[in-house]
């Protein structure tokens, strides 16, 4: 990555891939632990198990993502799916968000919509790939659950930098809301699996 203030003019991101020399360089070369695509079996099997799950609300919730254009982010909380993207650097404000959406499209070859930001699902791939390789685990029996707490960019009328003020671990928005869905949604995929587990122990997704 390079300083924002010192990019060439005609680069859209200081952000440069791994072992490349600018932004979106191709061809992008295979994944070295940059992008990671669950069984869509599993993943289907586990969404149609949550969807209707009711997810926590408050006021204060409403009041915000009310204050959005988009239909999706006016929406009350529920279950979907999408794809995540992970990092140790934490990013806020549209231009970003931007990036974000940009950024997995690159590494996913146009198939992936960035949905929600995350931080440790990449290294817990990594090392659950090593384990695969090792005969420890099976890759393809893996889920990622993530719960939004908050937006990655400010409301209309709000600079990234004033949003961001607000935007302090345990002080988002839906910070409590998104603890209490990622049990309301994560135990009924565990308790399903664990009382059928004969069923599911040797299951071939």
């Amino acid at each position: 990555m390079r300083s924002t203030r010192e990019i060439p003019p005609d680069w859209k991101t200081g952000f440069v891939p791994l072992r490349k020399s600018v932004p979106y360089e191709q061809p992008r070369g295979p994944d070295n632990g940059e992008c990671y695509h669950l069984n869509p079996a599993i993943v289907d099997w586990a969404f149609r198990l949550t969807k209707d799950v009711e997810l926590p609300e408050d006021e204060k919730m409403r009041v915000e993502r009310e204050q959005f254009a988009s239909p999706n982010a006016r929406r009350a909380p529920f279950v979907l799916k999408g794809d995540t993207l992970s990092s140790s650097t934490f990013w806020h404000g549209k231009l970003l968000s931007d990036w974000a959406n940009d950024w997995v499209k690159y590494h996913t070859g146009g198939k992936g919509n960035y949905v929600t930001t995350g931080m440790e699902d990449t290294g817990t791939m990594q090392s659950l790939t090593f384990l695969a390789k090792a005969g420890r685990v099976d890759l393809t029996r893996v889920l990622v659950l993530r719960t939004a707490s908050d937006f990655d960019q400010p409301v209309p009328g709000r600079t990234a930098a004033e949003s961001l003020v607000l935007n302090k671990v345990g002080s988002y928005t839906g910070y409590d809301a998104a603890i209490e869905a990622a049990w309301r949604v994560g135990h009924v995929v565990v308790e399903k699996i664990v009382k059928q587990w004969p069923k599911f122990r040797d299951r071939k997704w």
